[in-house]
């Protein structure tokens, strides 16, 4: 656990932006290295460090370094998106997935027609076949392509 790390002899984050002097108590110390000041800095713009404070000290010793990874998170999301925040990444990754389940069904539906056009002989000739195949591949292919300009 980081708060029984040994402590350098420099404040850490949080108490270098703030301005003041770093206790051997310090709440922040263990969770705001001195080498990481914008990771302090975003939390403290969104949550304010006696909010931050507040939370710390009410969360369980072993749970802290999770609590300071989230309120990192969600500060960066806030920040990048002040209205929606995290919710508003959230939503786009919903509507992504909602678009690649329908572009997945579209292709497994063509799939299955030209698996059942060449299963029934509508395909029966060496040509049809390598048509057939040729066009799997390019539905294949052209998904992808679609996959990958979606996630960019």
């Amino acid at each position: 656990m980081r708060s029984h790390e040994p402590r350098s002899t420099s404040s850490c984050a949080a108490c270098k932006l703030l301005k003041r002097r770093c206790s051997p108590t310090c709440i922040f110390a263990p969770y705001f290295r001195s080498d990481e000041p914008k990771k302090f800095a975003k939390v403290h713009k969104v949550f304010g460090a006696s909010n931050v404070s507040k939370i710390l000290i009410e969360v369980p010793e072993e749970q802290r370094e999770d609590t300071v990874n989230s309120l990192v998170y969600e500060a960066e999301a806030r920040l990048r998106d002040p209205v929606y925040g995290c919710i508003g990444a959230i939503a786009l990754l919903q509507r992504k997935m909602i678009e690649l389940q329908h572009d997945l069904a579209l292709a497994r539906a063509r799939l299955a027609r030209y698996a059942a056009n060449y299963s029934t002989g509508v395909a029966g000739t060496e040509l049809d076949r390598l048509t057939m195949t040729g066009l799997v591949r390019d539905e294949a292919k052209n998904l992808l392509q679609h996959l990958h300009h979606i996630w960019g």
